[in-house]
């Protein structure tokens, strides 16, 4: 083939055409070179995927510590929690903490 064989061939004509090039041209900037670039913008979805993850779990720890002072509010929850929790006791009594061992012995 000739150089004017080629150059009148129709996938080439249209790669060739000045608005085309400018087309691919931007299509290739505005992808990967420009401040607001897809790979950014996947970058910042990813950023907003963890960002919701988070928050749905600080929600629900929210949501459960709410309802664990709202439990709290009757005085003889607050009385169990505090002696399960913190080991407190009453002036008048003696609590004795017995742990038991998990290593099994050969």
């Amino acid at each position: 083939m000739t150089f004017k064989q080629i150059k009148e061939n129709k996938t080439v004509k249209f790669f060739t055409n000045k608005y085309v090039i400018f087309l691919i041209v931007f299509i290739v900037w505005m992808t990967f070179f420009d401040e607001n670039s897809f790979l950014n913008h996947r970058e910042l979805n990813k950023e907003i995927e963890k960002l919701e993850d988070a928050n749905k779990y600080y929600r629900s720890q929210i949501e459960a510590d709410s309802k664990i002072i709202e439990n709290l509010n009757n005085p003889d929850s607050l009385e169990k929690y505090a002696r399960e929790e913190y080991k407190m006791k009453k002036a008048n009594e003696d609590i004795y903490i017995i742990e038991y061992d998990t290593v099994e012995k050969n």
